[in-house]
């Protein structure tokens, strides 16, 4: 093997084993999520029985809102939600993000493309809309 193949080698291992999920994004949910959307994601933590409105379910969730969307609600909150820009740091929005899409694999048969999430998540963590110069567009704010 060349050095060449051998440097490539091991900035995929790292590329791979950084884009997983881990141990200081589980103890982040713990913390901030698990009592509302629960341990899988389903919207069925400890709190949500009290709650007012039903906490989505990830697996929803994926399916209707893009990264950005998601990232917002997670920053500024939505609904009965509270915004955690405030609390957060860009980076543990960031694996809050993945969390999401993480959660909403468990316990069901995924799709042939969600089998390569990982580089999915890894390719949605470059800032994509500096770099091309675009974003999603704003979503309108109810009263």
């Amino acid at each position: 093997m060349t050095v060449k193949h051998s440097t490539l080698l091991f900035f995929l291992c790292l590329f791979w084993i950084g884009c997983g999920r881990n141990e200081r994004m589980d103890l982040l949910y713990a913390q901030r999520c698990m009592g509302c959307h629960g341990q899988s994601g389903e919207g069925d933590g400890s709190v949500a029985a009290s709650l007012p409105v039903r906490v989505p379910d990830f697996r929803e969730t994926v399916e209707k809102k893009s990264i950005p969307q998601i990232r917002r609600v997670i920053a500024e909150g939505r609904g009965i939600m509270p915004a955690f820009g405030p609390a957060l740091r860009p980076a543990e929005i960031t694996d809050m993000v993945q969390m999401v899409r993480f959660l909403s694999r468990e316990g069901r048969n995924i799709s042939w493309w969600e089998k390569y999430d990982t580089l999915v998540v890894a390719h949605c963590n470059v800032p994509w809309e500096l770099v091309l110069g675009y974003d999603e567009p704003e979503e309108k704010k109810q009263p």
